[in-house]
Parts: structure tokens; sequence; C-alpha cells
């Protein structure tokens, strides 16, 4: 993508919004950015659309996502986001050119005027930000992740969560996700084909030892058994992957959202009904490890615990993500990574409010040695974009659920719709994917 002003960008004609439901039936933001060429005429008009993905197990660091309160869809509506979209950044962005998007982007924030995105709301600066970069791609031609990066190349390793806890679930597991990582195989084709081989021996496995009511699933496709104690799901895990001949194909992994077990007051964690204060909850990870293969860990700990993640980053000698210790914020990762807290970042790019601030946290990640692990939300839409960004990313890994529910099988077969694009120069992650070629 150019990096310098261009007389042939496209410049903006107008932008707006609307209310659109996402995978838990409440609103979210859909934004639409016209743009057209210099030159003018029908032939140049583009339009760029753009989701805009809601989490529920938040961290309080993230860019501020506004909500209309009151009775109305039960407090959850976005129209007055959609207003500021529309009244806005509308006129305020008509004539401002698409590209260099970093100057795009920046003007949005400029325009808000504050530094977590609170006056007009992350979420209605992202839906424009990613509409832009949308409308630029069609502009030149090209798909979403070769406008971002000429050399995107790297299909990412899915984490496949396959069983949901947390906040994600209604269950007694406290842990969110229990994941499948597909490493053995050579293409995004074969590590779909993998996953949903062992989901369907897990469906089998769940139906026979609780009943019809294990089969139930999370807000991201995952099983919902019931247990509560996490050796449990990894042993269920361990028994599907086996059962169906994929052994030495899979590694694990956990997103523990440890924020959402922590007490303030008394410095401990509650997980299956035990308290553990910072340094047993390290000597659980490590036991886990060792008995489970799990080679990948998101936040552990608590959101502003860099002492401990610096300890268990160091014990640990797997991967240990940061999604709430960090919020795909570029000072909290400088924080992180001056005091080798965690050594890799989850990537969302609704947590900083636009796209050239998340690239710019992807960049910072890679440029120490962090891996970069792109991910959904648990309230998603339909729109696949992510699928594009992780490949522009090369980043190596995507956690977008499990491979069942159209939000999510939605990024999914956009991945194998880039990996047929790219042809032989598609190279899957695979055993890489902290390192992708």
């Amino acid at each position: 993508m150019s990096s310098t002003n261009n007389p042939s960008a496209p410049v903006v004609t107008e932008i707006t919004a609307r209310e659109v439901l996402d995978c838990r039936g409440l609103p979210t933001v859909q934004a639409d950015v016209f743009a057209a060429t210099a030159a003018g005429g029908a032939s140049s008009a583009v339009m760029g659309r753009a989701d805009v993905p809601s989490g529920r197990s938040t961290g309080i660091h993230e860019a501020a996502e506004l909500r209309d309160g009151g009775t109305r869809f039960g407090g959850w509506g976005v129209l007055g986001v959609v207003n500021n979209v529309i009244s806005e950044l509308s006129p305020a962005m008509s004539g401002t050119a698409i590209e260099p998007l970093r100057q795009f982007d920046a003007k949005l924030c400029e325009i808000d005027g504050t530094p977590n995105k609170s006056r007009l709301g992350a979420n209605a600066l992202l839906g424009v930000s990613l509409a832009a970069a949308r409308a630029g791609a069609l502009s030149r031609g090209m798909p979403l992740y070769r406008y971002l990066n000429a050399d995107a190349h790297v299909l990412p390793v899915p984490q496949v969560n396959l069983i949901n806890g947390g906040k994600h679930a209604s269950g007694d597991l406290d842990f969110q996700e229990f994941i499948v990582m597909p490493l053995g195989v050579s293409s995004m084709l074969e590590a779909l084909q993998l996953s949903t081989e062992v989901n369907l021996v897990l469906a089998e496995i769940l139906l026979a030892r609780y009943g019809k009511v294990a089969l139930n699933v999370g807000d991201e496709g995952g099983f919902v058994p019931p247990i509560s104690d996490p050796r449990e799901a990894l042993d269920l895990l361990h028994q599907a992957v086996d059962k169906s001949g994929y052994a030495d194909h899979v590694a694990y992994g956990l997103d523990c959202a440890a924020s959402h077990l922590y007490d303030e007051a008394s410095k401990t964690y509650t997980v299956a009904g035990k308290s553990y204060d910072t340094g047993a909850m390290i000597e659980l990870y490590l036991d886990l490890i060792g008995e489970y293969g799990i080679v990948s860990i998101e936040d552990p700990l608590h959101e502003d615990d860099f002492e401990g993640f610096t300890e268990l980053t160091q014990k640990a000698g797997i991967q240990i993500v940061g999604d709430d210790l960090f919020t795909t914020n570029p000072a909290r990762l400088a924080r992180g990574i001056e005091v080798e807290a965690a050594n890799a970042l989850l990537w969302k790019v609704n947590q900083i409010g636009t796209l050239t601030e998340a690239l710019d946290a992807a960049r910072m990640a890679t440029g120490a040695g962090y891996s970069v692990v792109v991910s959904e939300r648990s309230g998603e839409t339909e729109d696949p974009i992510i699928a594009d960004l992780v490949v522009a990313l090369n980043a190596g890994q995507i956690k977008t659920g499990a491979p069942v529910r159209g939000e999510r099988t939605g990024k999914y077969n956009r991945l194998l719709q880039i990996e047929e694009e790219l042809g032989s120069s598609a190279s899957y992650a695979g055993r890489n994917y902290r390192r992708p070629a």
C-alpha cells in the first residue's frame, strides 16, 4: 500500500453506517465508505464495507465501545454511534484521500479527539477505517491482503476452540477456551479437515459420557460439557484427537481469560472452586503444560500483572499470549517487551480502534521477536475481514472459533479462497506457527 500522497488515490465522497446484528443477536455497526478517484466518472467509484465485532470478555484497557443504553435492544443499541458516523465523520472526512491509510486513520482519531476513542466510539472509527481499506483495495483491483502487503503469503495455523468456558459459555468451566492446533499438516484445507474430524469425534465422546446437554455450544461454537475441571476438558480433547488418529499432528492451547477469575481484594484466582495465588497459578500452568502438551496459553494471569507474566514466560518455555495484558495497544505492548512479559500478542483490531494503529502493534511485536495471533471477538459478524488481515500480516496464527456457525466458518472459507488465489506461493505455517517463513 502506498505510504505517500498519491494523486490517483480515491477520495471519500460519502460515509454511512447502520445497525446490523452480530452472532449473539446484538446490534453492531456496519460502515460504508464511498470513494472515487479524481478522474471521476462511474467507473472510478468504489464502496468499501466493514462490520465491527464486539467482545464479551473485554480488557479494561481496550478502546471505548459505545452503546446507547436504555431499553431498546436491552441497552445494546448503537444508533448513537451510527449517527456519529453519518453526522460527524462523513462530512469531516468528505474529500479526504483514502491513501495513505495512516493519514486517513490519523484524521479519524483527530476528529474524535480522545485517547481511547470515547467521544465518537471505537466502534465508529474502526468501521470507517476498515471500510476505507476495503475501498482502497477495490480501487486498485486487489484483494485486501495483497493491498496491505505485497509479500502476503502465509496461511495461519488455526487455534480451534472446541470446548468453551468462562464468559463465552453458560457452563462451569472457568478457563475460556480449550484449543487444538493442527500443526502437522501442509495446507489450510487439511487443517480444517483435521479440526472438523476431531470435533465430530469429540461430539460422540461427549454424547456418550454426559448426554445431549453436552452438545450445547458457546459463543464461539465450542461444546459446553457439564464439567468444571480444566484437566477433564483437556482429557476430552486428547481422547478425541487420539481416536481421530491425529495425535502426532496436533498441539494444544488454552485461553484462560484470567482477569475474570481474579479477586483484587484477596489477590487470588478461583479455578474449579479452588483458590490460587499467583505462584500457585504459575505452578498449575507448568503442570498442565507437562501433562497435556500445551504449547500456547493466553491471558494466564490478570491484565495488569506484568511481573507474573514475565515469571511464567521465563519458566514455561512455550508461547504465552497477551490479550487483556496488551489490548493491541502499542504503549502497553512496549511495556511488556521491556520486561519480557509474554512472548506473543493477541491481535484484535477492534481493541485499539483503527487498522493502522493495530498494524503498528503487530510490527512492534514481530520486531521484538514476539509472535502475533490474529483473533476474532466472541460477538462476531459474517464479515470475514480478519482472514485477509492475518494473511496480510503473515502472522502464522488465527483464532476464529470452532469450525461451525457461519460467523466462524466465513473466516475459514475466506482463508480457503486465499489459499487457492495464492497457489504455489502459499505457505501454511504449520510447525513454524510462531516464526512463519
